[in-house]
């Protein structure tokens, strides 16, 4: 089943046509880049958070890190090609972004170094299915999913989230945006989840324990 984000954005037709941007780019983390001054992330993927630890026997890994690194091993040197989808909550661009021939996102899964959002793409499923029967990146060791270590820590991301959209209003401040996420599986595809009150696309219908976040993560099995 598809899940459909809805965005109401009050901008002219051309501006919220798809773009291709080019160009160099900054890793930020293992699925964010910078480029031409604006954000991107990379579509139908999930990256363990720069400060994310894994586990590979009783060592501790920085797989954070070295997800970043692979990445920054992708595009160092290149010309990033990045096709936008769409934009989330917090107007980053979600983008299919290629290195030449090489989907960046297919590249991070196949490696090992991300998981990929079925609810959000079918893309990279079969890179990712592929990774782990080799126990590749992170399936060799043992890990937090992404979404599970951001709602962890609801402080450090709550803060993060609204500083990009405060940056976000700044820069745009002729841009009136509406998110409406359809329900929770929808936010998570997006790379939203979880939501705190105040934070676009949050509705107090998504969430049934009274403590202002929504669409916090499945409980790991």
């Amino acid at each position: 089943m598809r899940w459909t984000i809805y965005f109401a954005i009050f901008l002219s037709p051309a501006a919220v046509a798809a773009q291709t941007y080019t160009g160099p780019v900054e890793v930020i983390d293992g699925d964010t880049l910078i480029m031409t001054g604006e954000r991107f992330r990379l579509f139908g993927i999930d990256a363990p958070e720069m400060d994310q630890t894994c586990a590979r026997g009783s060592e501790n890994w920085e797989c954070g890190k070295d997800a970043a690194a692979f990445l920054a091993g992708l595009a160092r040197g290149k010309q990033i090609a990045c096709q936008q989808v769409e934009r989330d909550s917090y107007r980053r661009i979600i983008a299919i972004c290629r290195s030449g021939r090489v989907d960046l996102s297919e590249a991070m899964a196949s490696a090992g170094m991300a998981i990929s959002l079925p609810q959000f793409s079918s893309a990279y499923v079969s890179a990712e299915a592929d990774a782990k029967a080799r126990q590749a990146g992170i399936w060799g060791s043992t890990f937090e999913l992404p979404e599970n270590y951001r709602a962890a820590r609801p402080e450090h991301y709550a803060q993060r989230a609204r500083t990009n959209q405060r940056v976000a209003i700044e820069d745009e401040p002729r841009t009136t945006v509406q998110v409406y996420y359809r329900n929770c599986a929808a936010a998570r595809a997006a790379g939203a989840a979880p939501l705190y009150r105040g934070q676009p696309g949050y509705r107090p219908q998504m969430y049934g324990d009274g403590d202002g976040i929504a669409c916090e993560p499945y409980r790991q099995r």
